[in-house]
């Protein structure tokens, strides 16, 4: 997409300037000019540009009264050119909305990072807002968001799978949406109009998981003083979802493997035979493949539950995901139910978009949740982000050469050991932004992420003394 730049400035060299530096993006489709207050509103309602370049001393106006008059005629990025980046003037532009400043006199690089981050962040905010306007009155089943090409072989295999009794294991590390695909098939299913009845196999000790499961009839232990039907009861007719399956000890597995084969159970303490019809959904966050083979895990069972196989993404694997995902929590979390949805700054969008995600969706929602409660109204800068580990996963150690030696590190590996935290550096500065970073350190983006995500080589080393 090409994009139009408007340039108020009253120096005719300023301008001249702006227009040579910009020239060798090709983002940039066409340059308009104004050299006062009256010419740069009538450009600005005439060419609609994309990005305005504001000089703050025009020769007929106060630039912030410019800034006052573009902000509230549309959300577009406006960058105060200065001579002093330091003056109250310069501030109170900031405060009042400005996107950046440049300071004279101007370099071309400096202004060609300043108009692609500028552009960026108005596409950003673009689509954060059609995402927000899409995701309003979303049904669960539209909750999963994605749009990334795994996320799209998660949708397919979905509504293939949906509206048939077939046995699904989800798999994929915590926070990664597990029991919202569980929820997505239960309401495309036939069964929809029945209950879904949720089991966590972690949470429960195994005498009160086998109650809880298949219920217990009156004395059947201590405490059991009335019948009580089971989770399995419950969801007759429905969908019952076994999160955590993994964790289940191996009387139980013995038991859920019955009712997968037959449709039958007794209660505890019981001696009737009692027939279900549910559908069973299972999750687990575990290799069960490996639990098998070191025979935590039985494998009869392992193969019932493996019927349809759902592998959920990790967040690490999924950026493309992140702005789609942030506009639905930035929706859900409102300062107030009748507020706009809090904006996000292009520099907290970048720490997003490059942090690794151990905690996955979960620890994006939470992330968002309180940096809307933290920004009171403002739009979310980085410092209202609890992203203490750092960009790609975790800030790396301060480098030691003594102990790298005491180690026995060979050289190679203390040299990749400074890259990583070079890398890691570089992103700080550039507050979160991959492509500035690279820049600095004259390498490509993805090089540098793979140096910010490398193990520390060091570590490996003594792991291995």
């Amino acid at each position: 997409m090409s994009h139009t730049i408007l340039v108020v400035d009253d120096d005719a060299a300023i301008r001249t300037l702006v227009r040579e530096f910009v020239s060798e993006l090709a983002l940039i489709d066409l340059v308009v000019e104004a050299d006062d207050a009256a010419s740069a509103r009538a450009r600005f309602a005439e060419h609609a540009p994309h990005l305005v370049l504001l000089d703050m001393n025009l020769p007929d106006g106060d630039g912030l009264d410019v800034l006052a008059h573009l902000r509230s005629a549309g959300d577009v990025p406006v960058v105060i050119i200065t001579a002093d980046s330091s003056s109250s003037r310069t501030i109170r532009a900031m405060q009042a909305g400005a996107y950046d400043y440049l300071v004279k006199p101007l370099e071309p690089e400096t202004v060609r990072h300043v108009v692609r981050r500028a552009l960026a962040h108005r596409r950003l905010s673009e689509e954060v807002d059609a995402l927000q306007e899409s995701l309003a009155g979303a049904e669960v089943s539209d909750r999963i968001i994605g749009v990334s090409a795994a996320m799209q072989a998660v949708y397919k295999l979905i509504g293939r799978v949906a509206a048939s009794d077939v046995t699904v294991l989800i798999t994929g590390e915590t926070g990664t949406g597990k029991e919202l695909v569980a929820e997505t098939l239960h309401q495309n299913s036939p069964r929809r109009r029945g209950p879904l009845v949720r089991v966590n196999c972690a949470a429960l000790p195994e005498m009160l998981l086998e109650s809880e499961l298949f219920g217990h009839e009156k004395g059947a232990f201590t405490g059991a003083i009335e019948r009580r039907k089971g989770r399995f009861e419950l969801a007759s007719h429905g969908t019952i979802f076994l999160d955590e399956v993994g964790e289940l000890e191996p009387s139980t597995q013995k038991k859920l493997l019955r009712v997968l084969q037959s449709g039958q159970f007794e209660r505890v303490g019981g001696q009737v035979t009692l027939d279900v019809d549910v559908r069973v959904i299972a999750a687990t966050n575990i290799d069960l493949e490996a639990a098998v083979e070191s025979r935590r895990f039985r494998e009869d069972l392992f193969y019932r539950l493996n019927v349809i196989r759902i592998d959920m993404p990790p967040l690490r694997e999924r950026h493309d995901d992140i702005p789609a995902l942030v506009a639905h929590f930035l929706d859900r979390y409102r300062a107030a139910p009748s507020a706009p949805p809090t904006k996000i700054s292009d520099q907290a969008m970048g720490l997003l978009m490059n942090y690794d995600w151990p905690g996955n969706v979960r620890q994006l929602e939470n992330a968002i949740q309180r940096a809307v409660v933290l920004s009171m109204g403002r739009p979310i800068a980085p410092e209202d982000l609890d992203l203490a580990t750092g960009p790609f996963g975790g800030a790396p150690p301060p480098i030691d050469p003594a102990a790298l030696v005491r180690a026995r590190v060979p050289l190679a590996a203390a040299m990749a050991d400074l890259a990583r935290a070079t890398s890691h550096e570089a992103l700080r500065q550039a507050e979160g932004d991959a492509d500035l970073a690279a820049s600095w350190l004259d390498i490509t983006p993805s090089r540098l992420a793979e140096l910010a995500s490398a193990p520390p080589a060091a570590d490996d080393a003594e792991d291995g003394a």
